[in-house]
């Protein structure tokens, strides 16, 4: 069966993409079915990520939405993936680094949960904070450590959408994480504020893991990203996505024992971390000591 053919996760990022592009261009699917000469069905299991991909379908679906050779280029790319067994996407390999795969998932999902061990997550970084972490990357020119940050705080709006409606975020951060200095003390001091003010939002939920919880099974695991994604009309919903990223790349998981194995994860996380009051109250104590260091 199709379904069962490798990653899912290379298949429904081109599906969307190619879906974006044909709403884009006007072109209705029943028009994309005539004048490509295929089957309304053919182009609809291709925009919904369902089986492997031709590369020559990607090259006439690209000519006919009028895409630009870059993406002509990402997307055919990604047609080769769509065949694959597991999926790590290499940065700077046939996919470009300016494609964003994760950040398309993450748009697309109804429910998203981090767990962040060393630093605050980039749905939650201010500007300065975010400028502090790309400044770390001297090997980066100064302009594009700015184009970086602006996709990054672009990708909060999210948060905040009507329609569709904004994910639900929960957020377990380690203790760790609020203590390390970025950029400066009031740089520091102004994130963590900012921690609290987002915590607010009714579609948020920050939680901290406290030093004290010792060993834990995030320890083993690293930062990870779940996501979850709306039923839609679909007859089988999209399976969960697990993210986790590296220097060098992004592995992108979502068989079901995989993520069977890090639900245990994230339920120990559950468990450990402190609950939403007693997270602000450490928050606010750790903020009191910044403004006194």
């Amino acid at each position: 069966m199709a379904e069962d053919m490798g990653s899912t996760v290379p298949r429904r990022q081109l599906g969307r993409t190619l879906r974006q592009l044909r709403t884009e261009a006007g072109v209705t699917l029943d028009g994309a079915a005539e004048t490509l000469e295929c089957s309304r069905q053919k182009v609809w299991r291709i925009e919904s990520g369902l089986g492997s991909v031709r590369s020559l379908d990607v090259k006439a679906m690209c000519q006919l939405y009028d895409a630009s050779p870059e993406l002509v280029t990402a997307l055919v790319g990604l047609a080769g993936e769509t065949k694959a067994k597991g999926w790590w996407h290499a940065y700077g390999d046939a996919i470009p680094e300016w494609f964003e795969m994760y950040v398309g998932l993450e748009a697309a999902a109804s429910r998203l949960r981090f767990f962040y061990d060393a630093m605050i997550p980039g749905l939650l970084q201010t500007r300065d904070y975010a400028r502090a972490v790309y400044d770390h990357r001297t090997e980066v020119r100064y302009e594009e450590r700015e184009r970086l940050v602006d996709i990054r705080l672009q990708r909060q709006s999210l948060l905040t959408r009507r329609l569709p409606p904004a994910p639900n975020l929960e957020v377990v951060i380690h203790e760790a994480a609020l203590l390390r200095t970025v950029g400066s003390l009031a740089v520091m001091a102004e994130q963590l504020l900012h921690l609290l003010s987002m915590n607010d939002l009714p579609s948020v939920s920050i939680r901290v893991l406290p030093l004290s919880a010792g060993l834990h099974r995030g320890v083993e695991a690293g930062t990870f990203v779940m996501l979850d994604f709306p039923p839609g009309n679909r007859a089988t919903p999209e399976p969960p996505i697990i993210y986790s990223e590296s220097w060098t790349g992004a592995l992108y998981l979502d068989r079901p024992e995989e993520v069977a194995a890090y639900e245990t994860v994230w339920n120990g996380l559950n468990h450990l971390a402190l609950d939403e009051g007693q997270s602000k109250h450490l928050i606010n104590k750790i903020i009191g000591e910044v403004h006194h260091a």
